[in-house]
């Protein structure tokens, strides 16, 4: 649990200070747009065990309204987009093995998930105007560094002891 709290300061404190540093505006994002935070998502699963659902939610649903205070002003909505997520991470560790090739196609579902899914509660509460190009431009904007960092950390998850994780990881 420690691990998994940490995993998330750490992804929260990355999201703030690239950021800050790298251009984020409609129109001019950087190949290095993080979304780290919702990416660790997926990596702190596996420090969890079977029984410890509602904890994992519980995590996830505060990570999620974190970010909305620091980051975003819109209570909440982090909150439900992880935790619809967070079903998903389940799913996909139930059904497909995880390996560093699946992480790759994971955190990709993950990316692509995420935007559609704030793209379309966007367009829906009129929020933002937004387009399938716009879809398309977030995706590809946040791809890269993404799995990058989802790489990394499952790189690392895989050396901490098996004492840590509730899941085996291959």
């Amino acid at each position: 649990m420690i691990s998994s709290i940490v995993i998330i300061v750490i992804s929260l404190i990355l999201d703030g200070l690239l950021s800050n540093f790298l251009p984020f505006m409609v129109g001019n994002l950087s190949f290095f747009t993080p979304l780290f935070t919702v990416m660790s998502v997926f990596l702190i699963y596996p420090f969890f065990k079977k029984k410890e659902k509602i904890t994992y939610f519980i995590m996830i649903a505060i990570t999620g309204i974190f970010y909305d205070l620091l980051y975003t002003n819109l209570l909440f909505f982090h909150a439900i987009i992880f935790a619809i997520l967070g079903a998903i991470v389940i799913l996909l560790y139930r059904y497909l093995d995880i390996n560093f090739l699946m992480v790759l196609i994971e955190s990709i579902i993950l990316i692509f998930l995420y935007q559609g899914i704030t793209t379309f509660l966007f367009f829906v509460m009129s929020v933002v105007p937004v387009s399938f190009s716009d879809f398309l431009y977030l995706v590809e904007h946040t791809l890269l560094i993404n799995i990058i960092y989802t790489q990394i950390g499952y790189f690392i998850i895989r050396l901490l002891p098996k004492k840590y994780l509730g899941l085996s990881i291959n």
